[in-house]
């Protein structure tokens, strides 16, 4: 079997896929007579991976596996190709889907506590059908609340291999702080040279 061979066949296998797929996945698409094994599929990802580097695509691996996307610095142009506007979530949303990446497992009534506010059911529902969460258990308190984690889905859709690649709450807290900086009056205050 030709590198070049395999190297189609899971470009293609992972641009037909639709959603990422694990290297059992990729090995898989091979007859098993044809001798080619994970090495040989690590291989020509690698090659991939290297061919990409001047083109428009990358290949990524997330929680699920290995996919390929388009360049960040060409999403803007691309995605003028689809009509529909990508959804908008709320504040109230982002904030529950980050307290349950955060703090997870966690239940409704703690995220409750911690954001002062009643969690709309909606907001749960929401993120239960994106499958960015899930119910990975029940606590052992009176009424079992459910416990909520976050998915390989969420991992997937926000480029993530594993929770640990997401930014620490004092990385956040700096892109605040500078967020605040940047929109303080005057800062747009235009120097005059001497004349």
């Amino acid at each position: 079997m030709s590198e070049i061979y395999v190297k189609n066949v899971i470009e293609a296998a992972l641009l037909a896929a639709g959603r990422p797929l694990s290297m059992d996945d990729l090995v898989a698409v091979f007859d098993g007579r044809d001798g080619v094994d994970a090495a040989a599929v690590q291989i020509a990802l690698g090659a991939l991976r290297e061919e990409y580097v001047s083109r428009g695509i990358d290949l990524c691996e997330v929680a699920s596996g290995f996919r390929v996307q388009i360049k960040p610095a060409l999403a803007e142009p691309v995605s003028k190709l689809w009509v529909e506007r990508p959804a908008k979530y709320s504040r109230a949303l982002l904030e529950t889907l980050a307290l349950v990446a955060y703090r997870q497992p966690i239940t409704r009534g703690e995220i409750e506590q911690i954001r002062g506010v009643a969690v709309n059911p909606n907001i749960i529902k929401t993120l239960l059908e994106r499958s960015w969460i899930r119910i990975v258990g029940h606590r052992d308190v009176p009424g079992k609340p459910e416990l909520l984690g976050t998915t390989h889905e969420f991992l997937d859709y926000f480029g993530l291999k594993r929770l640990d690649e997401l930014p620490t709450l004092a990385q956040l807290k700096e892109l605040e702080d500078l967020r605040l900086q940047l929109s303080l009056p005057g800062a747009d205050a235009v120097v005059v040279p001497d004349a």
